[in-house]
């Protein structure tokens, strides 16, 4: 496996009209209040300005499928899916800049809700809680700066 660093690449832009999982598209408008066409059910717990967008790691997800949990892109709820990032670093205060000019900033990380019980081998949702598995939870954003961001484009993380 490859070392993974403060770069990376976007994999997976996923949107829903509310719940899971979240379906794929090649590039979204990243505004405000998140992915432009993406809809979330349960405002109290997601979305917002500072739960826009929800990120998560490739890396990850493809640890947890050789586990045995049938975990994929936009399963868990995550608009945007990042490969090479060092995701232990990717914490609250952190920025994430794309190379087409978007920048998200980490607010907080997601906790699992059982809307993504079918995505862990027995249910198993607090395999992604960040009080169990420290730097492999999702996280929620804020958008610094809006643009177009999609699968192919660039990122560089700046640690907190």
């Amino acid at each position: 496996m490859q070392e993974l660093g403060l770069d990376g690449v976007v994999t997976h832009m996923s949107i829903s009209m509310g719940g899971v999982p979240k379906l794929p598209l090649d590039r979204a408008r990243v505004g405000a209040l998140g992915l432009e066409g993406d809809v979330q059910r349960d405002k109290k717990h997601h979305g917002g300005p500072d739960r826009a967008v929800c990120l998560y790691s490739m890396d990850l997800i493809e640890r947890l499928n050789a586990e045995g949990h049938p975990i994929s892109p936009g399963s868990t709820g995550e608009n945007v899916t990042i490969r090479g990032l060092d995701w232990s670093r990717f914490t609250p205060g952190s920025r994430l800049t794309f190379s087409g000019g978007v920048v998200l900033e980490a607010t907080s990380y997601a906790v699992p809700c059982s809307t993504i019980f079918a995505s862990f081998a027995d249910g198993a949702i607090r395999r992604i809680h960040q009080d169990d598995h420290p730097g492999e939870c999702r996280v929620y954003t804020k958008v610094l700066s809006e643009g177009e961001a999609g699968v192919g484009e660039s990122v560089i993380l700046s640690p907190a």
